[in-house]
């Protein structure tokens, strides 16, 4: 089977030192050196043009130096990407351009002949429509997005076929949550682990995209690193970059993906709150950030390019894009202080840059810091926080025996269905000697029967999900509520059975 696996380097610009040198140490360093030491690797990389920057800034340069090599040795292919992290739907054109352009001449300028990108990585793969006439302009051939944008809902990637953008010669390749979550997750932990994961897969005939954050392994999960490696090295897996896919698959079908990011949710899609995380329309914060932004960008735009200066306003307005404060500032459930604050101060630090500035701007400009700090400290300081956050995670407090059983019908079945599903992986996992696991959905069945479930930071559901392929689960529910619609009648009273 031909795996192209997606890896993504991304730090706030501005991070911190000490930060930086955690993440170096946990993360970086071990992944970029155990790529350059096996040389069966093939992999395609997103690393933004601010963190080789952070990287020059602070010092690691080797890390630059084993990204060329990988790169010039074409063992890594790079995607382009926004230099700081903007978050390109809500970008008006022409500075969805400049991000890309920077970027570029960042990453070429560090990483030399090697950085010849066909491929775009759009941050957090926010998409919509208007992006691709950008990125078709700008010489891209491909772009990668989650495969909720195909159809809004995952599992209708066919994963034998090339898939091109209507109306355009942008082609998309979509990134497999089943199997990037599993492997983010340390639910696969080994090659045998993956080839069971993988096993109704292996001898189909179809290839494999999965796309994750670099920093999970050995920062956000200590130990995965090594893992991600053993993973890599399984035989029954050629690994080929997203680029070559079309060398090996002929076969190919128009979509138009839908408005997302990788984070979506059907219900998200379904409501059109797929960029909630960065304009929520209920969160006042959110609005100030962007009017504020807004205002900035219309006094910039005003300031000729040719004055003294020039160049370094041109720089504090492109790092004034970053997407991370908007994000920190969602509380659904992401929330920091520290990054709002960061975001407020870069645009008022670019407002009081711009020559001439009347003073009533600037006090406006200083208006709109105050409004979004003060507002931040009143959410935190009266628990409005923490009552967000509640509310977010509010359908998870209602137990799933409640939520299926409880609504009677063929919901009965869905029930039924997951209990099912959970009592086969049991069996599984204890007659190959994986004792821990066959605690794991031991427990979990003990849950959902007796309503605990309620008490779980992951949900034995979402657990069940990420083992079992998407197609599976939905086929699996569908033959459980047929058996209950069925024997349903055609009166509110039913027959005994």
């Amino acid at each position: 089977m031909y795996w192209a696996n997606f890896l993504h380097f991304y730090q706030p610009w501005g991070q911190q030192e000490d930060i930086m040198e955690a993440i170096v140490t946990q993360s970086y360093r071990p992944i970029l050196h155990g790529i350059k030491k096996n040389k069966k690797i093939r992999l395609t990389f997103n690393i933004n043009g601010s963190l080789l920057e952070l990287f020059d800034k602070y010092g690691y340069r080797d890390l630059i130096d084993i990204l060329r090599e990988l790169g010039k040795e074409e063992r890594v292919e790079f995607t382009s990407s926004s230099k700081y992290h903007a978050f390109l739907p809500l970008v008006e054109e022409k500075e969805i351009i400049r991000q890309i352009q920077i970027n570029d001449e960042t990453n070429k300028f560090y990483l030399g002949e090697g950085y010849k990108p066909q491929g775009f990585f759009p941050p957090e793969m926010a998409y919509k429509k208007e992006l691709v006439p950008i990125l078709e302009d700008l010489g891209f051939k491909w772009i990668i997005l989650d495969e909720i944008a195909c159809g809004g809902e995952p599992g209708h990637v066919d994963y034998k076929k090339v898939y091109k953008i209507e109306d355009s010669n942008l082609l998309v390749f979509f990134r497999e949550r089943r199997l990037s979550n599993l492997i983010m997750s340390a639910v696969v932990r080994s090659e045998e682990t993956l080839k069971e994961a993988m096993k109704d897969d292996l001898k189909s005939g179809r290839y494999l995209v999965t796309a994750m954050d670099v920093e999970t392994f050995g920062h956000h999960r200590p130990g995965l690193e090594k893992m991600l490696f053993d993973v890599l090295a399984a035989p029954e897996f050629e690994l080929i970059q997203i680029s070559d896919i079309p060398k090996h698959y002929k076969n190919y079908e128009e979509v138009s993906p839908v408005k997302s990011t990788w984070a979506s949710s059907v219900e998200d899609i379904k409501n059109d709150i797929q960029f909630l995380s960065w304009d929520d329309p209920e969160n006042i914060i959110h609005k100030f950030q962007w009017d504020f932004l807004n205002m900035v960008l219309g006094e910039f735009y005003k300031v000729p390019t040719d004055i003294s200066g020039y160049p370094i306003l041109r720089n504090k307005i492109d790092a004034a894009l970053a997407s991370d404060s908007f994000w920190w500032a969602s509380a659904k459930p992401w929330w920091s202080l520290e990054m709002i604050e960061v975001g407020a101060w870069r645009l008022l630090e670019a407002m009081e840059a711009i020559p001439n500035i009347p003073k009533d701007k600037v006090d406006r400009a200083r208006d709109f810091y105050t409004k979004i700090i003060s507002t931040a400290f009143n959410w935190q300081r009266t628990g409005r926080i923490r009552q967000m956050m509640k509310e977010q995670r509010s359908i998870l407090r209602i137990p799933f025996k409640d939520r299926t059983i409880g609504k009677g019908g063929a919901e009965k079945g869905v029930y039924h269905a997951f209990i099912d599903m959970m009592k086969k992986l049991e069996k599984e996992a204890a007659k190959k000697g994986e004792y821990e696991k066959a605690i794991l959905w031991r427990d979990s069945i003990y849950k959902l029967q007796n309503k605990l479930d309620i008490y779980d930071t992951v949900n034995a559901i979402d657990l069940l999900r990420v083992e079992i392929p998407h197609k599976e689960v939905e086929e699996t529910i569908e033959k459980y509520k047929d058996k209950y619609r069925q024997i349903r009648g055609g009166q509110p009273e039913q027959r005994g059975t």
